[in-house]
């Protein structure tokens, strides 16, 4: 785990010098500005909703996180499958979480909030049941042009770095989903601290393309797991710096 620990902190700084930097006049990719559609529907996912709300069935005081929660809906179809969890849903779109807000019922004590972030380092370690990270850590553009490497507007190790942030987050025993990303959650370090406890159909996958941990198109791969849990012997993650 401490090289983990040592991988945030050396990746967070390596990420945040680079925010400036462009290649071929194109800005790269940077942490926290991951899909840039807000496109989202009602209720998108219920396969995966209904599976996470079955295996949180027996755990009370949920607290819940949508990562990249766009313009709310995701944030709003979680509430019909946990009735009374906390859900906190961030962006990194000050608009989007603005119209989240709008939508916002008025109830005292709040069980929603939406915060404007381009990652999870202000949150707790172990502070969530589950984190939902769906059609966020992809770029269209790398399938739309057949690109035959992500690199350089999105490196594994920018992924590898964003869900160990992520996992982090996450409760021993409890739940992360990756859905629709451009690199696989089984070829992080991370990865040996969770159990895989959802897989999707092929109809339930996007079509979006997969690279490997050295950025090359992996031709016609599928990757169905999507849905893991942390282990109880897992430790924090959290980096020092």
């Amino acid at each position: 785990m401490q090289g983990i620990k040592k991988a945030l902190q050396k990746g967070r700084r390596a990420l945040g010098r680079e925010r400036s930097k462009t290649v071929a006049g194109a800005p790269q990719f940077i942490p926290g500005q991951f899909q840039t559609y807000s496109y989202t529907l009602p209720d998108r996912y219920p396969w995966l909703f209904q599976f996470a709300a079955e295996s949180l069935v027996k755990s009370t005081d949920l607290r819940l996180l949508s990562f990249g929660c766009s313009r709310g809906d995701e944030v709003f179809a979680l509430r019909k499958y946990f009735p009374t969890a906390f859900i906190k849903g961030i962006d990194i779109d000050p608009g989007n979480v603005a119209y989240c807000q709008s939508r916002m019922p008025l109830e005292l004590p709040p069980t929603m909030s939406f915060a404007t972030a381009r990652g999870v380092e202000a949150e707790a370690d172990a502070s969530f049941e589950a984190v939902f990270c769906l059609a966020v850590l992809c770029r269209g553009d790398l399938t739309a042009t057949n690109a035959q490497s992500s690199s350089p507007g999105f490196l594994f190790e920018h992924f590898e770095i964003i869900v160990a942030d992520l996992a982090r987050c996450v409760k021993p025993g409890g739940l992360l989903f990756l859905l629709t990303t451009n690199f696989r959650f089984c070829d992080t370090a991370t990865a040996a601290y969770f159990d895989t406890v959802l897989e999707a159909r092929p109809s339930q996958l996007a079509a979006d393309v997969l690279f490997d941990r050295s950025n090359r198109l992996m031709a016609g791969v599928r990757y169905p797991a999507v849905g893991f849990r942390k282990r109880l012997a897992a430790v924090s993650m959290r980096s020092n710096g």
